[in-house]
């Protein structure tokens, strides 16, 4: 509503304490509001410096435009390249582009939807920085929104928390828990992970419970892959890796290092240059379509929008998509069977829905992934692969997923958990590997864990 979007039905928006009727976004940038949202609104064909000049006015010069890019990115500490393609941009790149160009715009009023859900710990730590100097030193306004309660405890001033459209309380940051907080966002006790993974600080993992065995057989193996981008860079180089037969194992790296690639591979989106890829014992060909799927392979996208859901078709649709032979006869969609599945897996996985005819787009980002966690978990694959499940999860979906996905393991699954959480890693995983430049370049079990000796792989470093 403040930035425009969408038109409020009652109440009032004050802006500098006077009402405000704000049409539509550009009258909200006209009264210094700007927004980064959760979900890029990049033209992934263009340029960086292209897609700022899309939200700017009057003629422009690409050479001084690149230059005001430059001077913004370089003020504020973020790494943007003003001539590269977005499309060869890892999305934790593309989150500073959205950053720098809102900045360029120099707001009075920053709004953050989300904005570190796709960055690493230490990258957060440098925006929350940033984020400082804007409120210190430029007198500009900052709303973060955020599912992270480590990040509300430790970058905010003030915190309100909302439940089902409501403001239910307000708190002086030092004067509230994470627990004080998940209790009000949720209306009860819900599990935590630490807090303290944004400011750089990590636990040993607890014991890991028994699941899996070494003795269980590989079901997903990946040996020397290697595979490149459309513009010839390597992506992945001499990838090996294996799960086993009710196994979780974790992948670990700092973004852009070849998980997002491992992750096309697995899905089927991205070729094998050489090397190769099997499901209990057969040989899959990646990039071949529905090759993976028939093998058994289900996936959860890191971006759920992108490559896991249809918006604009109905809750039902996107949940019965993945197998449509078992709704159809002779190739037509029988449509009571595609309700009688779906209302199935919606009471099951506890989907919150008006209806199952409502565009997907209508629901939350937590019911959004539900979704694809009960349209992939229903077809029981022999593989799953979870690339970031958690991001942009509230604390009730985060343990919501971690338990799906335990389950799966426990009922067999080899599950393949591809995530730059690191936290989320140590917790879920039997084992951990660790991805950089496009290799595996170390593995351990988790109740072997060395986070010295982690974090050195992690950074290229031999340990």
């Amino acid at each position: 509503m403040f930035m425009g979007v969408l038109r409020p039905d009652g109440g009032v928006l004050l802006v500098r304490g006077r009402p405000t009727a704000l049409a539509d976004p550009r009258a909200a940038a006209e009264l210094g509001l700007a927004m980064v949202h959760q979900h890029f609104s990049l033209v992934e064909a263009l340029r960086v410096w292209e897609n700022v000049a899309l939200s700017l006015e009057g003629p422009l010069s690409a050479s001084a435009l690149a230059a005001r890019i430059g001077d913004v990115a370089g003020r504020y500490g973020l790494d943007v390249d003003p001539w590269a393609r977005v499309d060869q941009l890892t999305v934790g790149q593309r989150q500073r582009v959205e950053i720098v160009k809102c900045l360029l715009r120099d707001p009075d009023v920053f709004i953050l939807d989300e904005p570190t859900s796709v960055l690493t710990a230490a990258e957060s730590v440098e925006l929350f920085a940033v984020l400082r100097r804007v409120v210190e030193d430029e007198r500009r306004a900052v709303v973060l929104i955020s599912h992270k309660l480590d990040e509300m405890l430790h970058a905010t001033d003030r915190i309100s928390i909302m439940r089902a459209g409501r403001v239910t309380g307000e708190r002086r940051t030092g004067e509230t828990t994470a627990a004080e907080l998940a209790r009000e966002m949720i209306g009860r006790d819900v599990s935590l992970r630490g807090v303290s993974a944004v400011v750089g600080h990590l636990e040993p993992p607890a014991p890991a419970v028994a699941r899996g065995s070494a003795a269980a057989p590989v079901v997903l193996s990946v040996q020397g892959a290697r595979a490149r981008g459309p513009d010839g860079r390597v992506l992945l180089d001499d990838c090996t890796i294996e799960v086993r037969r009710g196994e979780i194992v974790g992948l670990a790296g700092v973004e852009g290092n070849g998980q997002a690639a491992l992750g096309a591979l697995l899905a089927g989106v991205l070729a094998l240059g050489s090397g190769s890829v099997t499901v209990a014992g057969r040989a899959v060909a990646p990039g071949r379509p529905g090759a993976m799927a028939a093998a058994g392979v289900g996936v959860i996208p890191e971006d759920r929008h992108a490559g896991a859901c249809v918006l604009d078709m109905s809750v039902a649709d996107n949940l019965v998509m993945g197998d449509l032979a078992a709704v159809s006869r002779r190739g037509v969609l029988r449509r009571r069977r595609v309700l009688a599945v779906a209302e199935r897996l919606a009471a099951e996985f506890d989907i919150a829905t008006s209806t199952l005819d409502a565009p997907l787009r209508s629901l939350s980002g937590g019911n959004q992934q539900r979704v694809v966690l009960a349209r992939e978990l229903s077809r029981s694959p022999l593989v799953l692969v979870a690339a970031q499940p958690t991001r942009g999860l509230d604390v009730a979906g985060i343990e919501y997923t971690a338990a799906r996905l335990r389950a799966a393991a426990a009922a067999g699954t080899a599950v393949l958990l591809i995530s730059t959480e690191l936290e989320e890693v140590l917790e879920l995983a039997d084992r951990v590997a660790v991805i950089y430049r496009g290799r595996v370049v170390g593995e351990m079990a988790r109740d072997e864990v060395d986070l010295e000796r982690l974090g050195m792989w992690m950074g290229g470093r031999a340990a």
